[in-house]
């Protein structure tokens, strides 16, 4: 009998999420994160690398030009930041209704 296995791991970072960025030039800068692209294990966050793009005119920008817009950032260089404004690692853990929830590694409080 073969197993299946889930072939992509879980992501400690969702949509929504208030983050610190840990590592590059944008190093302590912190910023909600808008996508998660799973496949790339990469996030948009606002705010964070920014970089320009020249662009055509088009039907939705009659002027073209430079736009200036979020690139997504590696989520090893992420850190979630808990309801105590500190950035910290994130845990899960099964609360009394038996549903899997996150935690915070630094405070142990739930992470919404």
């Amino acid at each position: 009998m073969e197993r299946k296995f889930n072939k992509q791991a879980k992501l400690h970072i969702k949509k929504g999420d208030m983050v610190q960025v840990i590592a590059g030039d944008d190093k302590g800068k912190k910023g909600r994160v808008i996508e998660v692209r799973r496949s790339e294990n990469r996030a948009l966050v606002e705010g964070i690398n920014i970089v320009s793009r020249h662009t055509k005119p088009s039907a939705q920008n009659q002027q073209g030009g430079i736009i200036k817009k979020e690139a997504p950032v590696h989520i090893s260089n992420l850190k979630v930041i808990d309801k105590s404004g500190t950035a910290t690692r994130v845990g899960r853990k099964v609360n009394e209704q038996g549903k899997i929830v996150r935690i915070s590694k630094k405070s142990g409080d739930v992470i919404e």
